[in-house]
């Protein structure tokens, strides 16, 4: 059913961070007032200094605060908020949350409930993208098969092979096995991490590409038919799964599978009648330029500055526009692309072990400059508090070229300062001095290979 358009009044912004002080400033431009909620211990936080309102909503364990439905809805009602933008993470694809939106007269600033449930699940997913004419890597699924079944359809697929979570992500509840003596106990073991992280021990088994790259298409719908790609973004520098560095374009896709890659993302968004930000995640084998589908994201992502420096396209000002009902402002023919862009992901961490380091910022400098864009919510006398996820700010740089974008994001590098806690900036420098990167000769375990 397609929805009437309505305007937005107040929004409130279950998220902290980065990701909460971006919807805000889209909220703001587009004549919208917010509410910011936070846990006790981000009293200090930035959101909540630059939103209208704000709203305390229990203790600093996550389970407590920001993923405390009830808290959130009932801070929605107090202050009077028509929608609810869940950022990325937290409850941002929790298909039950918005679902309890709606039932609460609360609009909620994403895809329908259907569109989650049909993509959240990676196995359940991955059925639909085959439906849908889009090619997937062909999974061993674990709960339907027994041992004798697995060890049968694994030595045709032969190793390595990848376990994964189905309900897991950003690189949790996955693993690369090597042989049958490592797959039985790593089987268990994968299962109950999953069960205990997302509630759900369901495992599925794949075969693991040698050299491959993480290609993701950024999706924009409305919710009256109107499906249109912003092009790739080449997220293949990570870190235990875990991606730290993002790109666009991609500098290892020929335009022919640029167009049939982006084409894919585009006719599965359609036949699952997708209606917000989205984004279609694939995994692209260098040595046969064959790409597969991984996952769809129905959030915004991380790294959705990369497109918006590609296009000039403000993806958080659409998603709400679209969850208001408002017809796409833009048809493919609109979207246009320049510059090359590369997002940094700086995070409060060990440099060597990746482990988080919260702490007190003494000193802190943000870079600038010509094609120089940072997203934090840091600042000097705040305290990184130990309780939340590691990133503290993006560093995104563009150029005219990605040779003259690498040159510029060591001179940004260069000039950023963060005092009083480590971080992982000289990983950074590291990876923009390193042949391999330059060159870009580089697959997902380049990181795990240079052991830096």
């Amino acid at each position: 059913m397609k929805s009437e358009a309505k305007k937005f009044k107040k929004v409130l912004i279950a998220n902290r961070g980065e990701i909460a002080i971006r919807v805000i400033r889209s909220c703001k431009e587009l004549g919208i007032e917010t509410v910011a909620v936070h846990s006790t211990a981000d009293e200090d936080s930035l959101h909540v200094k630059m939103a209208d309102e704000s709203v305390c909503i229990g203790p600093a364990k996550s389970s407590l605060s920001y993923l405390n439905v009830p808290q959130i809805l009932s801070a929605a009602d107090i202050t009077g908020a028509d929608a609810i933008h869940p950022g990325y993470g937290f409850l941002s694809e929790n298909d039950e949350f918005a679902e309890l939106c709606e039932k609460w007269g609360l609009t909620f600033i994403g895809p329908s409930v259907k569109c989650i449930q049909a993509m959240g699940d990676k196995i359940e997913s991955k059925i639909t993208a085959k439906k849908a004419n889009v090619p997937t890597l062909e999974p061993i699924y674990v709960k339907e098969s027994t041992e004798a079944e697995i060890q049968k359809s694994v030595e045709k697929m032969g190793f390595p092979i990848l376990v994964k979570a189905s309900a897991g992500g950003g690189g949790r509840g996955m693993k690369r096995i090597e042989n049958f003596e490592e797959l039985w106990p790593a089987l268990s073991r994968l299962q109950e991490e999953a069960k205990a992280a997302f509630g759900d021990g369901t495992l599925f088994i794949e075969k693991y590409i040698q050299n491959p790259r993480h290609i993701e298409v950024q999706i924009l719908a409305d919710k009256h038919g109107s499906v249109v790609h912003l092009g790739e973004r080449d997220c293949t520098i990570q870190r235990r799964f875990q991606k730290i560095l993002e790109e666009a374009p991609s500098p290892v896709l020929t335009q022919k599978v640029r167009e049939e890659i982006c084409e894919a993302a585009v006719r599965l968004a359609k036949f699952v009648n997708y209606d917000s930000v989205g984004t279609v995640e694939f995994l692209y084998d260098q040595d046969t330029q064959k790409f597969y589908f991984m996952e769809m994201n129905t959030r915004i992502q991380v790294e959705h500055p990369v497109t918006e420096g590609r296009t000039g396209v403000d993806l958080i000002s659409e998603q709400i526009r679209h969850a208001q009902g408002d017809k796409s402002r833009y048809t493919q023919s609109d979207i246009t692309f320049s510059n090359h862009v590369i997002e940094f992901r700086i995070n409060a961490e060990d440099p060597k072990t990746g482990m988080p380091s919260p702490g007190h910022i003494t000193h802190y400098h943000r870079p600038g400059g010509l094609g120089v864009r940072t997203d934090d919510y840091i600042y000097t006398g705040y305290t990184v508090p130990p309780y939340y996820d590691s990133m503290v700010s993006k560093i995104i740089v563009q150029a005219d070229t990605r040779e003259n974008c690498i040159t510029r994001a060591k001179r940004v590098l260069n000039e950023t300062v963060v005092s009083g806690i480590q971080t992982n900036i000289n990983l950074h420098k590291q990876i923009l001095d390193d042949p391999e990167f330059v060159e870009s000769k580089f697959s997902t375990n380049y990181l795990s290979k240079k052991l830096i």
